[in-house]
């Protein structure tokens, strides 16, 4: 029996291509990498892309098992893989098109599934938002303008165990007490997650406090970031670095009556969310620019919803309900979200990469393959 995490009978293509606003650097790597999965001497009529923000998809989990059904898989990296301190969106849309020609130029693929997956989801959920109403043109010079403007759009779209968006996601999970964005021991005890004062079970009323405190945690370290970029251009300098502690703080990790599931209590992506949230994390480093363009509730167009609004192609919302980083709810407000008249949620089991299960991620790849053939 072949396993479907395996090769066996597969073709792996790797490509390395220039963008328009990134030319290959001088030690030999390309901008955008990634590599192009099928079934061995075949060339697939229909071909899915997945990209993330931060993280290499190159050698995705699921592309085996899409390439074993007939299709192609393109696991795609932008200029920012590894590289999260210094995202900006408008560039990554346009390395992302780098992906989506080179599909259709080079591969012969005449149909593209775009494939939101996890943080990825409001990316991708972006690029072809941009693919049918550009709106980052103005933050771009005149080439990345001009390319903006032919990015391809996709035929379908696939939200996969997907963050509602950059700054919604950081938001949720932000640990509310802290009091010092420069120092990670000092916290606010009646706003402590971990806490026993405070629950879990926490009380409606301690969560909506929570939550408000979430956002003006975000609004804060936003207020500085634009004063401080200000200060900075003043005295010639383009941007700095800054350090973000404690992350691992949505009470829904800790406390699973929120938002319930069938998801393992008091377990985050990291483990133990009070471990978690003592060590760098998400966002640990960012740019001021980049706070401003990935993570901030007031300024970043990373936010999914508007692009969502934008959708006008068939679209699938696939949630795992053990997932410990996605909720229900998450789901269910990126489905809402999509403009799409031809639109449907499923949620089945497993967790946020199908990884504790061959079967959950078979059975996973077998609903989004059977949607796809229904569609095109």
């Amino acid at each position: 029996m072949v396993d479907p995490n395996g090769i066996e009978g597969l073709d792996a293509q790797f490509i390395g291509r220039v963008s328009p606003t990134a030319p290959r650097i001088q030690a030999g790597g390309h901008p955008c990498q990634g590599i192009y999965w099928t079934e061995a001497g075949k060339r697939p009529k229909v071909a899915i892309i997945a990209t993330h923000y931060n993280v290499d998809f190159s050698e995705h989990y699921i592309a085996p098992y899409f390439a074993r059904q007939g299709f192609g898989f393109l696991g795609w990296n932008t200029r920012y893989r590894g590289v999260e301190d210094q995202f900006l969106l408008e560039h990554a849309v346009l390395d992302i098109g780098v992906g989506m020609k080179w599909l259709k130029e080079e591969a012969g693929v005449e149909q593209i599934v775009i494939l939101g997956n996890s943080g990825g989801g409001s990316l991708m959920g972006a690029y072809q938002a941009e693919a049918i109403a550009p709106t980052l043109t103005d933050r771009l010079p005149s080439a990345g303008q001009d390319a903006l403007a032919q990015i391809i759009k996709g035929d379908l779209y696939i939200s996969f165990n997907a963050h509602q968006g950059r700054p919604e996601v950081l938001t949720d999970w932000m640990d509310a007490s802290v009091i010092n964005e420069n120092d990670p021991t000092l916290t606010d005890p009646e706003l402590d997650p971990f806490n026993s004062d405070n629950g879990p079970p926490y009380s409606d009323a301690f969560i909506a406090k929570y939550r408000a405190a979430q956002r003006a945690r975000n609004q804060r370290i936003t207020d500085w970031a634009k004063a401080e970029l200000k200060r900075l251009n003043d005295a010639g300098i383009p941007d700095r670095i800054f350090p973000m502690f404690r992350c691992w703080g949505d009470i829904r990790c800790v406390d699973p009556a929120i938002d319930p599931s069938d998801r393992k209590p008091n377990w985050c992506y990291r483990g133990d969310p009070a471990i978690a949230n003592r060590t760098p994390s998400i966002g640990r480093a960012n740019t001021i620019k980049t706070w401003l363009n990935m993570w901030s509730l007031e300024t970043s167009p990373c936010q999914g919803q508007p692009h969502l609004a934008k959708h006008d192609t068939p679209a699938l919302v696939v949630q795992g309900t053990a997932d410990t980083g996605v909720f229900p709810s998450d789901a269910r407000k990126i489905f809402d979200f999509l403009g799409s008249t031809d639109k449907q949620i499923e949620l089945i089991k497993g967790a946020h990469y199908f990884e504790d299960s061959i079967e959950e991620r078979q059975n996973a790849a077998d609903l989004v393959g059977a949607w796809i053939r229904e569609k095109l």
